[in-house]
């Protein structure tokens, strides 16, 4: 419920203050007066685009501020999931500067326009004979029937909010294990297209079977072989040397250390030199040892040598194959394809549990579908039947509504089509909204359907803009009373033109010019008793109303 308006520094507004009544307003005033740029300032509010030409005094800022009553509208959710505090009175405020930058503040914390355009949407419900045309659109037209059968989750208000949420919950699972399954496919279909050649290069890679460091090894052991005969005529020189020739290094070694050993009683020097060369003695010995096993094993083998070189060369052909310098390399290509193809079998068994799993989400759809469908067609004649009763007591008595209905596969709002067929005349089929209703005709098909959702969910504040265009007498006088009717327990600000209408008000605001030496400007105030009834004889009656138009005036007053 809007507790208070203010503008400032908006078109012909310079400063403008209002606190609604909480239930039927009504405002009047002379075409041109202000009452549209009323409904401008508060569209900013809302969301709308804004445009610094508007502004009343080019150098200042324009701010309009709308203090709210949120207390049963089950806004909590939303704030905190917006990041805003929430509070039973909020705070919508639009800034526009000279220079054209807009913004847009919650209980004052910036937000972006999507936001306030989303809480506006919860707060405010604007019509204007422009905006019914939004009745011919099939799923404002389903959505209307949801709210009506006390199905509906989009309205926040809805007594029973579990028809159409439980669906909801089920078809965005649904939709996102059928986005799963897609993506299962598609990957699946390209890893097919590559598992061929993927499980070509594994096997051949597994039937190398490469170690880490045999590629060392292998180069170490074909440098031997390839040098087999130089390397064993080598050591055989070498230990020819140490141990057999006629003057070898170990016999000479032996006779130094005799010949020093009978120096080591002149000195403790000889002793220790003697000991050292007994030890190279000894070192010599085990080296040319170990020569001599070095030079038996030496021997020139053709087979292995083969063997090693075709070794050799799949893996420098599989290096260069693979693009890898090393085995290592190769090593890790061979894991990553490993994974590739088995991606393949878990990626089967991932379509099957996914499959598994759609089938049964899509039960689950089609088990809420027919719940919220069954609901939705039960209350197609009682919807008929009272719009009928309302139209008939609006003026026009030989409407028909028809709902046509056409089963669909499952959407975000069902498994229903549906077609709200209208027809003002007798004898006339009924057609689509679009085709079938006038502009007035509109107007009170959305009063009236208003009307029917009033005690069915707790609708914002609603502001009806010359809503009653194309009625009169007995009609406005009956549409006056069903606003009324509809603000005992909703917040309605009406823009009107018709006396019968302004008479049914809890409170009576007047727009009107004031000329100044500058320029004009626009404003607005509540009228008092006698105000209202000057102002509605002149509604009645134009500039000059006579005795009879006050006395009608008064009488509309106290209807």
């Amino acid at each position: 419920m809007l507790i208070e308006l203010k503008i400032k520094n908006y078109a012909l507004i310079e400063k403008l203050e209002m606190q609604p009544s909480p239930v039927l307003n009504i405002i009047t005033g002379e075409t041109g007066a202000g009452k549209s740029i009323m409904l401008g300032a508060i569209g900013l509010l809302m969301g709308n685009r804004a445009d610094s030409k508007l502004l009343f005094r080019q150098e200042e800022k324009c701010v309009i501020e709308g203090v709210f009553d949120i207390s049963l509208y089950n806004l909590q959710e939303f704030f905190s999931s917006e990041d805003l505090d929430f509070d039973n009175q909020c705070i919508l405020r639009r800034e526009i500067s000279p220079s054209g930058k807009s913004r847009a503040f919650v209980n004052d914390t910036p937000v972006t326009l999507d936001v306030l355009r989303k809480i506006g949407d919860n707060l405010m419900d604007i019509h204007s004979q422009h905006d019914t045309l939004q009745l011919g659109d099939t799923s404002y037209q389903l959505n209307i029937l949801d709210v009506y059968a006390g199905n509906t989750s989009l309205d926040i208000y809805a007594g029973n909010l579990s028809y159409l949420k439980n669906y909801h919950e089920s078809y965005r699972a649904y939709k996102k294990l059928e986005s799963d399954y897609k993506k299962l496919t598609d990957q699946l279909a390209q890893a097919q297209k590559e598992l061929d050649y993927h499980t070509f290069l594994l096997n051949e890679l597994d039937e190398a079977n490469l170690k880490e460091h045999e590629q060392e090894e292998l180069e170490a052991d074909l440098k031997q072989l390839e040098n087999a005969e130089d390397i064993k005529m080598k050591l055989t020189q070498a230990v020819q040397y140490l141990t057999e020739s006629e003057f070898n290094i170990t016999s000479a070694l032996k006779d130094t250390a005799q010949l020093i050993s009978q120096l080591s009683s002149f000195s403790p020097k000889y002793e220790e030199l003697r000991t050292r060369t007994e030890s190279c003695m000894i070192e010599l010995q085990d080296i040319a040892g170990e020569l001599e096993d070095a030079e038996r094993k030496t021997e020139a083998d053709p087979a292995r040598t083969e063997e090693v070189q075709e070794r050799l060369n799949l893996i420098y052909t599989l290096q260069r194959k693979h693009q890898v310098p090393d085995i290592a390399g190769i090593l890790e290509i061979q894991r990553d394809l490993e994974k590739k193809v088995g991606s393949v079998l878990n990626l089967d068994a991932a379509i099957a549990s996914t499959q598994k799993k759609l089938e049964a989400a899509e039960k689950d759809v089609l088990k809420n579908a027919a719940k919220l469908s069954e609901r939705r067609k039960a209350s197609f004649g009682t919807f008929e039947k009272e719009l009928y009763t309302l139209l008939a007591e609006l003026g026009m008595p030989n409407a028909r509504i028809v709902i046509q209905h056409n089963a669909t596969p499952p959407t975000t709002t069902g498994t229903d089509e549906i077609s709200i067929l209208f027809s003002a005349n007798k004898g006339a089929q009924p057609q689509s909204l679009i085709k079938a209703a006038s502009g007035g005709e509109f107007s009170r098909l959305m009063l009236s359907i208003k009307y029917m959702l009033a005690d069915k969910t707790a609708l914002p504040t609603i502001v009806f803009d010359e809503i009653d265009t194309g009625i009169s007498g007995e009609v406005a006088v009956k549409v006056g009373k069903m606003m009324k009717q509809m603000a005992q327990k909703h917040q309605i600000i009406s823009i009107s033109h018709l006396p019968q209408i302004a008479a049914q008000g809890d409170a009576h605001y007047f727009v009107y010019k004031e000329d100044r030496e500058d320029r004009t400007i626009s404003r607005v105030k509540q009228l008092t008793e006698q105000e209202r009834i000057n102002e509605i004889a002149h509604m009645i009656a134009g500039a000059n109303p006579s005795a009879n138009a006050y006395q009608s005036a008064k009488e509309l007053l106290s209807l």
